[in-house]
């Protein structure tokens, strides 16, 4: 077998402090045509392995729509990034060698990078195989050109040969693409967030020419804040009939915030939890819990802030217990994968005997929980005071995934060998 750990020792011990600053420079471009070309070795392997494990499900005789499931989650945790990305990854590694060709002898060659080779993969895709060939070896064919062309020169290069070569397919392309438009909501640094649309040209450029143009009008009869503060108290103003700068919340939304009771009684300033959006510090905590309607208790035990267990009679989970999942979870129980919650999951399933109780059951995005249903998935809940999940791959690799506490236990010293828990 290639001998991997050999390569990564050479790498770590590389004696940097005894080189010059033009060695460095030449040393710096050598690694990242080296991380290209391991890059590449990866597709190489996604693309065999995937091949051998739809081999593998056709001889059990599992239906074709189904015998890719859990390939991509099995690469995603092997890369150890997430669901999604281990679908493009093998998306690309399975497209590459016979309909990219010069793209990937690039690609192998340390010449462009994953990203770039992805991209010639995005802009060609809807293209009949012929054409895709054609834009392949019109940029790809020469390796000094494409290696000069940057990330968006090279998209936009791939994009203007498909419009060229099949304006009709390009067209039903961007009507799919308008179908997909959607609204999302991510965590940002220093308790921000990060709202993004994705919508039609036509309507992102409307969007923003609006904000633009109340900015103008604000502004221009002496409005002190800057204009990007304006567009976005103006984009908060005109979707939730509310001024962004009032500090209730809006009696009709829900907030669900998970946070101690110490943190509620201003005892200590440990983090909270805003479901839907990630962490967040005591102080605003407490001001959105000053603006609720009502609370809810959950309770967490004392030894870990492990949030209590539950349990019910029914194969199917109860909104009350898919609730409190969402806030033991947080986020898609997979190792890696940072996708919201949406399925309510048996670790050890209802055919195999499994019950439908707190300790069996995790929070899920869809893919990694129609992943886990492949053949050849196992998962067990492991004994103990704070939940945790071992799933086994087709392969027999173990990864082991643990709740999140609802709050973290804090011990004080209050004299020598005597200790004691800070709710």
């Amino acid at each position: 077998m290639f001998d991997i750990g050999g390569v990564q020792a050479q790498v770590r011990d590389l004696p940097t402090p005894a080189l010059s600053d033009a060695e460095r420079i030449d040393l710096l471009r050598g690694l990242e045509e080296l991380k290209c070309i391991a890059e590449a070795a990866q597709a190489a392997l996604t693309a065999d392995f995937a091949e051998s494990q739809i081999a593998r499900a056709a001889d059990a005789g599992v239906p074709a729509e189904r015998r890719s499931r859990g390939v991509a989650a099995q690469v995603a945790l092997a890369r150890r990034e997430s669901h999604h990305r281990g679908s493009r990854h093998l998306g690309l590694a399975m497209i590459l060698q016979t309909e990219l060709p010069h793209t990937w002898a690039a690609f192998q060659t340390g010449r462009i990078t994953e990203w770039r080779a992805s991209l010639m993969a995005r802009e060609t895709a809807c293209l009949a195989l012929e054409q895709r060939l054609e834009v392949d070896e019109r940029l790809a064919a020469d390796p000094d050109a494409i290696e000069q062309m940057g990330d968006a020169e090279l998209a936009a290069a791939a994009q203007g040969l498909a419009c060229e070569l099949d304006p009709a397919s390009v067209a039903e392309r961007r009507r799919r693409a308008e179908a997909e438009r959607r609204v999302s909501l991510r965590p940002a640094p220093d308790v921000m967030s990060q709202l993004s649309a994705l919508l039609p040209v036509k309507d992102g450029v409307s969007v923003f020419a609006a904000l633009k143009a109340a900015a103008d009008t604000a502004i221009g009869i002496g409005d002190d804040r800057t204009r990007g503060q304006i567009m976005a108290d103006t984009l908060v103003e005109r979707i939730t009939g509310r001024s962004p700068l009032a500090d209730d919340v809006d009696p009709g939304t829900t907030v669900n915030v998970v946070l101690p009771d110490s943190v509620l009684t201003g005892q200590t300033d440990a983090g909270a939890y805003v479901d839907g959006y990630g962490p967040i510090p005591g102080d605003l905590a407490r001001d959105l819990a000053a603006g609720a309607t009502w609370l809810r208790r959950l309770y967490a035990e004392a030894q870990t802030g492990a949030l209590v267990a539950m349990e019910s009679t029914r194969r199917q989970v109860p909104d009350g217990m898919a609730r409190f999942l969402r806030f033991r979870d947080r986020i898609c129980r997979t190792p890696w994968c940072d996708a919201p919650v949406r399925h309510s999951d048996h670790v050890e399933s209802v055919e195999e005997g499994g019950p439908t109780t707190f300790a069996n059951t995790q929070g899920l995005c869809e893919a990694c929980n129609h992943a886990k249903q492949a053949r050849g998935w196992t998962a067990r809940p492991r004994p103990g005071p704070t939940h945790t999940v071992d799933t086994t791959t087709p392969t027999g690799h173990t990864d082991t995934s643990t709740a999140p506490p609802a709050r973290e236990p804090v011990w004080v010293e209050v004299e020598p060998g005597t200790w004691t828990l800070i709710a």
